[in-house]
């Protein structure tokens, strides 16, 4: 069964396993201990953290190991902000980070502090200018990702880092997506990485302070791990999470340029053989394994569930699924189609068979999905007898979805817009939260005029879209 989800968890890699199985012989004792079984828990401890200071490309003194990527942000942002708390207290994040980074904006603004959020285009990307425009004194610390979760699109972290190392703010990398294909560039200050997105185990995490940088751990102290990171340290997973990375990188020039390829390929094809997609995040500037693209008139449930019975594993990041109500986060950011959204990130060793049979499958499987909607036909809508305004008014039409979920409220615009004429309007009333991105996306894919959105007296927003075609 095609796994098609490795930017959520790569497969373990044979070299973790290997490493793992290994250390759970040998790394069992406690590390602190002179004796015997404790030296040597010790000395495979610093093994794997010089193996993974080198990946990285700090000190093996500037790296800890943390139960998890989440927790080495939160450590990290935490950290760093306690650290500067004389600077100020800003905390600059793009809009499109991991929400383990967000989570962590709204506890400091929760406790007082000021977060300043960073927008991005329609690929993804954050501007780096407008990011260093929002380096304002009083700032702390600033976030960004080395390359998006959802999207694959790579952010301009060296012209960020040297701009934060300019207005003396530090700057925290996410580099959970990218690590596994190369170090990150520039003149970053803290750095966080998750093992199980680069086929180690789960519950392993980094974070490199680099010398210099004002860090002050918060909670409880500890003596382990430089006090960042306190308890036990789970020694067989650490090894296994280093040998891994160092595996991967070692695969990486030749693995990398093979999944391009692959990604391209659907990138390409998938406009062609499914109507009314948008393929979303950076063409050229992105992770090497990831695609991500949107159909109108579906959910992303069902596309999920179809897929996954065609046997081929892949993410959705729509409003449209069990876990959410509301888009992605990321999604929303960038502006961009948000039902019928799925993600594809090949684990190394996808075959090309894998992913012609993907590009099989999906056709039938949106073409179904559609269907069952009542989804209109591809094409510009047919103009249909539609009665003038009277005294030369322009023909208007109002479409109720209040309590209607994505993609009903596109779906029932698309059915009516062409009982308008040319110049005349179509009200869309949802309370859907995908309505306010999926609504001007289908505007835009149909050549239709997206005139703008104002609150309904009925509840929920009215949108207002003006036919052209």
């Amino acid at each position: 069964m095609p796994y098609f989800d490795a930017a959520s968890s790569a497969p373990l890699h044979p070299v973790a396993r290997q490493a793992l199985l290994a250390a759970l012989d040998e790394g069992w004792a406690d590390p602190a201990r002179l004796y015997r079984e404790g030296r040597r828990a010790r000395m495979l401890l610093d093994a794997a953290r010089e193996a993974a200071a080198e990946a990285v490309g700090c000190r093996p003194d500037e790296l800890v190991f943390t139960p998890s990527g989440t927790r080495a942000l939160h450590t990290g942002v935490s950290g760093a902000l306690a650290g500067r708390r004389r600077v100020g207290a800003g905390l600059v994040v793009s809009a499109v980070e991991h929400s383990a980074v967000l989570h962590a904006a709204a506890a400091h603004r929760a406790g007082g502090g000021e977060v300043t959020e960073v927008g991005v285009d329609r690929t993804g990307a954050v501007p780096a200018g407008a990011f260093a425009e929002a380096l304002r004194e009083g700032t702390a610390l600033a976030c960004l990702q080395s390359a998006n979760h959802e999207v694959g699109t790579v952010q301009p972290v060296a012209e960020a880092a040297a701009a934060c190392r300019s207005a003396g703010v530090p700057l925290l990398v996410d580099a959970a997506q990218s690590l596994a294909w190369g170090p990150v560039d520039g003149p970053w200050s803290l750095l966080a990485a998750s093992a199980h997105k680069w086929g180690g185990p789960s519950g392993v995490g980094l974070l490199a302070v680099r010398k210099g940088v004002r860090f002050a751990p918060q909670g409880p102290g500890d003596e382990r791990e430089s006090g960042r990171s306190p308890g036990f340290e789970n020694i067989p997973a650490v090894v296994a999470a280093a040998a891994s990375l160092r595996a991967v990188r070692a695969e990486a020039a030749a693995e990398g340029a093979r999944l391009r390829a692959l990604v391209d390929r659907i990138r390409e094809r998938v406009p062609v053989l499914v109507p009314d997609v948008e393929v979303v995040g950076d063409p050229v500037r992105r992770l090497p394994h990831v695609v991500t693209f949107s159909c109108l008139y579906v959910d992303g449930e069902t596309l999920m569930h179809e897929l996954d019975r065609s046997s081929f594993s892949v993410s959705s990041g729509s409003s449209c699924t069990s876990s959410t109500l509301t888009p992605s986060h990321v999604l929303r950011a960038m502006g961009v189609l948000s039902e019928g959204n799925v993600r594809v990130s090949l684990p190394p060793g996808t075959s090309p068979a894998d992913v012609d049979r993907f590009l099989e499958v999906l056709p039938g499987v949106v073409s179904a999905a559609r269907e069952r909607l009542g989804a209109p036909a591809h094409g510009p809508a047919a103009e249909r007898a539609a009665p003038a305004g009277a005294d030369g008014e322009e023909a208007a039409l109002v479409v109720d979805a209040l309590g209607r979920r994505c993609p009903i409220p596109v779906i029932e615009l698309a059915r009516v817009i062409g009982d308008v004429p040319v110049g005349g309007t179509v009200t869309v009333l949802s309370d859907d939260a995908a309505a306010r991105l999926d609504i001007p996306a289908w505007c835009a894919m149909r050549d239709q005029e997206y005139v703008g959105e104002r609150a309904a007296e009925a509840g929920g927003v009215a949108y207002t879209v003006r036919r052209r075609v």
